[in-house]
């Protein structure tokens, strides 16, 4: 990692790891139809209204901070992306959910997560389950507008596209790709499965009007019979 001289414009444009392992399957997976902005590098606690040069040079310290080169790592490299809000918006929006964390102590389980914005408005939200071997989601309540899309791909296989989900979702590492499941509604139900050993893992919430994201802490204790 390394830093961009900002006295000039520059576009640094790379392949993530993903990126990468699509373009070399040969089979016209990669395909680039969407981008996204973000402010990694920023510090807002750098806006100096203080500034004795008048309200022209409160930014100046950010304005002239360093930018991080881009790099492969897709988990690392733009965290924090920007969402389009109204233009009268004071406060950012939030979601707030019962318990930063879900505990169950066995198998069969079920407990009810339910997020609410404030400062805003989702008319759903997507959850994404890291580790499907760890519980299982079902949806509860009114789920929000989705509408499935799909096409066939140059190699005969059928590509589902699901709209109305959000779109800052949560990076995923492959191990965990492979693992995860998403659903999108406005509340969801979270069964714990059957664990030979305590296993932890993370729920994301996800506003889709708000771009708003909330990660929860899930845990499982081993089920007994099976110890």
């Amino acid at each position: 990692m390394g830093f961009l001289d900002n006295t000039s414009i520059t576009v640094d444009a790379i392949l993530t790891k993903k990126g990468r392992e699509l373009l070399a399957r040969g089979q016209d997976e990669f395909r680039i139809t969407k981008f996204a902005l973000a402010d990694d590098e920023v510090d807002y606690n750098l806006w100096d209204t203080s500034h004795p040069n008048g309200s022209n040079y409160y930014g100046a310290v950010i304005e002239n901070m360093p930018l991080l080169e881009a790099f492969v790592d897709e988990n690392q490299l733009m965290r924090y992306k920007l969402t389009t809000l109204p233009k009268e918006t004071a406060k950012l929006p939030i979601l707030e959910l019962p318990s930063p964390s879900l505990n169950f102590n066995g198998a069969g389980i079920t407990q009810t997560v339910t997020p609410n914005t404030r400062n805003g408005q989702d008319s759903s939200y997507t959850f994404t389950l890291f580790n499907a071997d760890v519980a299982n989601l079902s949806l509860t309540g009114g789920s929000g507008p989705i509408r499935r899309v799909q096409k066939m791909l140059p190699n005969g296989e059928l590509e589902t596209d699901f709209r109305g989900r959000a779109t800052t979702p949560v990076f995923l590492n492959e191990s965990e790709r492979k693992r995860s499941i998403t659903v999108v509604g406005k509340s969801v139900r979270v069964i714990s499965r059957s664990l030979t050993t305590l296993t932890n893992t993370n729920l994301s919430v996800t506003g889709n009007q708000s771009g708003a994201n909330f990660t929860i802490s899930l845990t499982v204790k081993a089920d007994p019979s099976k110890l």
